[in-house]
C-alpha cells in the first residue's frame, strides 16, 4: 500500500495474517488493550531520524549541533531518547525547560526561545544554569540584564533576527515566523537588529555569543535557508563588538502528511544549509560558529500515529458522508487550526476490496469545524472499524485540550514487539482536580 509506505512509521509492516504492524506490534491488538483513542510512538524511527539529522549535517559542517524542538512533542520518554542520542532541546516555556533539566539534559544544550519570557521563567533558567537564552526582543533584553545584574553574572545570550524571507503558498500564516510583520525576533530590515545588537555591547551583564533565525514551519523548499544565511550573515558581517560562536538557521523541516507531499530528504536540507555555511564564512571573513538547527515535526510528527474507533455515520446523499470518531479536535487542532491535511487507514479492513467511497473523518467535539480528515477515499466503514491516521506525532497531542471535558488521549511507545505507556490517559477526576 503507497500510503504505508510514504507515511506511517519505518518499522510499520503488514503481517502474514494481514494484520498492521508498528514496532512489532499489533495495531488492533493494542486497541483492545489501551482503548482508543490511543496515541503511538515508534521509538526506532525516532532514533533513525535523530541519527540522520547528526549524520548528514555534521558529515559536511563538522561543528553542527542537533536541537530538538520539543514544543513539537515534550515528554519524558521522548526527552530521554533524545538525551540517549546526543541531542539538545529547544524549549519555549518554564514546563519544557523544567521537563529537561529533570531528564538530565546538559544546561549548555538547551536553547531556550520565546517572545514574552516571565521574570520567574528567566530566573528558572539562570539557576538552572543555561548559557544558551534566545533573546527575542527589547523588553527581554533590558529584563535579563537587569536579573543577571541582581545575580552579579554576566549571562550569555543569543539573539533572535528576523531577515524579511518569503515563503512560499504551502506555508501557512500562522506559522510564518521570519518575516517582518511578526511578533518573533529583531528585524534586521527596519533597524530593530542593529539597535539591539550595539545595546547588547553597552550592557555589562550580558554576553552575545550567536545569532538565530526562524523562518517558519513547514518548509517545503530548501532556497529560504540559503537566501536567509546569506542575508544574516552579510548584516552581522558588519559588527565586530561581538564574537560569533553559534548560528541557527533554525527548524521547519517538512515531512510527507499524505501521499503527495514531497519534502526534501534530510540529505537535501543538509547540503544547502552547511554549504551556504560555509561559502558566506569564507566570503565575510567569519570565524566558523557552531551551526545550531532545530528539527521538531522531523523527529516526532512520522514517528506517532493516532488511532481511533468509528461510532456514529451520517450519509446526506449528494453532499457528505461523515464517519465519526472518538477523538478529535481536542487531541488534534491542526486542521481545524491550519487547514493541516491527513491520510488515514481502516485498520480491520487493509484488504478490503470493495469499491472506495468518499467519506469525512469528524471527531465527537461540540463544533462544525471539528474535522480531521475530510474527502478521502476508504473502503466501506462500519461502526466499531478502527481508524488510524499516521504523521500524528508533531503538535497534536502538545496541543491538546479538555475541550468539552474530554480527557486526553493514552501515548504510548513501540519498539521491538514491547509496548509501554509513555503518557497516561487523563481520568474525569484528573479533570476536576485543580478546580476550588
Amino acid at each position: 500500500m503507497q500510503v504505508i509506505d510514504k507515511v506511517f512509521p519505518i518499522t510499520t509492516n503488514i503481517n502474514s495474517k494481514g494484520k498492521l504492524e508498528i514496532g512489532g506490534c499489533d495495531i488492533e491488538s493494542l486497541a483492545k488493550k489501551y482503548q482508543t483513542p490511543f496515541y503511538l510512538f515508534d521509538t526506532a524511527h525516532i532514533e533513525k531520524v535523530c541519527d540522520e539529522y547528526k549524520y548528514e549535517f555534521n558529515k559536511i559542517y563538522d561543528n553542527t549541533q542537533v536541537v530538538y524542538g520539543s514544543k513539537a512533542f515534550a515528554n519524558k520518554s521522548i526527552f530521554k531518547l533524545i538525551l540517549d542520542k546526543g541531542l539538545g532541546v529547544d524549549v519555549v516555556s518554564g514546563g519544557e525547560l523544567a521537563l529537561a533539566v529533570q531528564c538530565g539534559i546538559d544546561p549548555d544544550n538547551i536553547y531556550f526561545h520565546g517572545n514574552n519570557k516571565t521574570p520567574v521563567e528567566l530566573e528558572l533558567a539562570q539557576e538552572a544554569g543555561l548559557t544558551k537564552i534566545v533573546v527575542d526582543g527589547f523588553y527581554e533584553l533590558e529584563l535579563l540584564n537587569s536579573l543577571s545584574k541582581k545575580k552579579n553574572i554576566v549571562q550569555d545570550i543569543i539573539i533572535r533576527l528576523s531577515p524579511a524571507i518569503e515563503l512560499d503558498e504551502r506555508t501557512h500564516e500562522y506559522t510564518t515566523t521570519g518575516i517582518l510583520d511578526s511578533k518573533f525576533g529583531f528585524a534586521i530590515d527596519n533597524g530593530d537588529a542593529e539597535r539591539a545588537i550595539n545595546m547588547i555591547s553597552e550592557y555589562e551583564n550580558l554576553n552575545l555569543i550567536g545569532i538565530h533565525f526562524h523562518l517558519g514551519s513547514p518548509l517545503f523548499s530548501t532556497k529560504p535557508y540559503e537566501l536567509g544565511i546569506r542575508k544574516v550573515a552579510e548584516f552581522i558581517s558588519h559588527f565586530d563588538n561581538f564574537e560569533l560562536q553559534e548560528f541557527s538557521p533554525g527548524g521547519g523541516f517538512a515531512v510527507s502528511y499524505t501521499r503527495d507531499d514531497s519534502p526534501p530528504d534530510v540529505s537535501d536540507y543538509a547540503s544547502v544549509i552547511c554549504n551556504t555555511m560555509n561559502e558566506v564564512i569564507s566570503e565575510y571573513n567569519l570565524p566558523k560558529p557552531k551551526l545550531v538547527i532545530e528539527p521538531g515535526r522531523a523527529i516526532a510528527g512520522p514517528a506517532g500515529i493516532a488511532v481511533y474507533t468509528v461510532g456514529a455515520i451520517k450519509n446526506i446523499e449528494n453532499v457528505r458522508k461523515f464517519i465519526s470518531v472518538d477523538g478529535g479536535m481536542g487531541d488534534n487542532i491542526r486542521p481545524a487550526l491550519y487547514g493541516s491535511k491527513y491520510e488515514a487507514v481502516v485498520v480491520n479492513r487493509l484488504w478490503d476490496e470493495r469499491p472506495k467511497e468518499l467519506v469525512t473523518i469528524v471527531g465527537k467535539y461540540c463544533e462544525s469545524g471539528d474535522i480531521l480528515v475530510k474527502d478521502i477515499e476508504l473502503p466501506e466503514i462500519k461502526s466499531g472499524d478502527l481508524i488510524a491516521i499516521p504523521v500524528s506525532g508533531a503538535y497534536s497531542t502538545s496541543m491538546a485540550s479538555n475541550y468539552n471535558m474530554n480527557p486526553r488521549p493514552e501515548i504510548i511507545a513501540v519498539k521491538d514487539g514491547l509496548d509501554m505507556v509513555i503518557r497516561k490517559k487523563e481520568t474525569f477526576a484528573d479533570l476536576f482536580k485543580m478546580d476550588v
